[in-house]
């Protein structure tokens, strides 16, 4: 006997849009692999040992980067005296060129590379930056041939930490490669050691983004990368091939050296013509005038220091700087200036105040009764209770070895 059972099981499944059987494995997406050109603009340059990816930027030379423009235009004197450089004073700013490296790490070594290097120079009216990129470690003798190309140039390198770190850096991966070392007998200007000199003591920081936001009054896009994170995002662009997060390495490079640009004209400003727009804080100026007299320009320093003293200090720095002038003014033989600055520092409860007054009246005016008052005023502020311990230690035994040859010089006279 026929039956109708009805529609089966797997028909009402079907019906429903339920498919039946093995399901059938679906492949992931095709990995994203953005090439380099798409992210940046730029071009291949052949080279004697292959191609190398470079892309470059031009800037007119009234381009300001922050408050300063790129172009130094005030005389390099100070600078080249400070870094110890004839050369420095002399160059056109076409001799310089200012460079900064992003690398696979930060030990240095020749297990270091750099992946990436931006240099910008002066040419034909503007600012030329370039960044060399390679794709892959093999193109390093080509990247390294072509930077070698665009720096011949130039007789200078231009800097942040890149005599302790970027030319070292580069000067082994030239030697390892064959390759002559471009900039060999380059003068080397450091901005990092001349931003230590002038920002030391108003400033907690002295990394260039520090300097940047606080000196050239640069703010950095959202594009920024940390520079902790570059290592990975090139290691994981040569794992991927998706040079896409990348963009903001090139951002952050081309930043760099903007800045070397920027703060070398800033800071050529400020030492040429230091009571000029350039210096906006009395302790730069301090900063300054500590710098010429290190250079022996003792007249400038002076000038310095009291315009430094005329506006507002902090305390502890307004002290060191009213010590320094005092010493200072004593080195160029005004006296009398000195001891106006030991007195005022001594009404402020200076020790070292009260020994250059006991000093002065001592062995210059021999009067040994006001050489006797500082001395004991001295040994008051040593004695007290607050005074440091290791500073009590460093001047008592001096201050009572004084009062007693002075107590001997004034019996000695009085027995006349």
């Amino acid at each position: 006997m026929d039956s109708d059972s009805g529609p089966s099981l797997a028909d009402k499944l079907k019906s429903l849009g339920v498919k039946i059987g093995a399901a059938k494995r679906t492949q992931p997406p095709p990995a994203r692999r953005t090439p380099i050109e798409r992210v940046v603009p730029g071009d291949y340059r052949q080279t004697r040992f292959g191609e190398t990816f470079v892309s470059e930027t031009r800037y007119p030379l009234d381009h300001r980067h922050g408050r300063a423009a790129l172009l130094p235009t005030a005389p390099l004197d100070v600078v080249a005296a400070w870094a110890g450089d004839d050369r420095l004073r002399e160059l056109p700013p076409e001799g310089f060129v200012f460079f900064d490296t992003e690398t696979s790490g930060l030990a240095g070594g020749t297990g270091t590379y750099a992946f990436m290097v931006g240099a910008g120079r002066f040419e034909n009216g503007e600012f030329r930056l370039a960044q060399f990129f390679m794709r892959d470690p093999a193109e390093e003798p080509a990247l390294l041939e072509a930077l070698a190309e665009f720096i011949a140039p130039c007789e200078a390198l231009v800097s942040y930490n890149g005599k302790s770190f970027d030319a070292p850096l580069l000067a082994t991966r030239y030697i390892l490669h064959g390759i002559p070392v471009p900039f060999e007998g380059y003068a080397h200007l450091d901005l990092l050691h001349l931003s230590r000199r002038l920002w030391r003591d108003r400033l907690p920081s002295r990394t260039l983004k520090y300097i940047e936001e606080h000196v050239l009054e640069i703010t950095r896009t959202s594009e920024e990368v940390p520079g902790c994170e570059i290592p990975w995002l090139y290691f994981d662009y040569l794992r991927s091939g998706d040079a896409a997060p990348l963009k903001g390495v090139f951002y952050h490079n081309a930043v760099d050296v903007l800045s070397l640009a920027a703060l070398l004209s800033h800071a050529g400003d400020m030492l040429a013509d230091p009571l000029g727009e350039a210096v906006q804080h009395n302790l730069d100026l301090i900063a300054i005038a500590k710098l010429l007299e290190d250079l022996r320009r003792w007249d400038e320093a002076a000038r310095l220091y009291e315009h430094g003293l005329d506006g507002e200090l902090p305390a502890e720095d307004f002290a060191r700087a009213v010590k320094r002038l005092s010493i200072l003014q004593r080195r160029r033989g005004d006296l009398g200036e000195a001891v106006r600055w030991w007195e005022k520092a001594a009404a402020d409860g200076r020790v070292y105040a009260h020994v250059e007054l006991a000093k002065y009246h001592e062995h210059r005016v021999k009067d040994y009764a006001a050489a006797q008052a500082h001395t004991r005023a001295a040994l008051e502020l040593v004695r007290a209770e607050d005074f440091p311990v290791y500073a009590r230690r460093h001047w008592l035994a001096d201050l009572e070895h004084r009062l007693g040859r002075l107590e001997r010089k004034a019996c000695k006279e009085s027995g006349k």
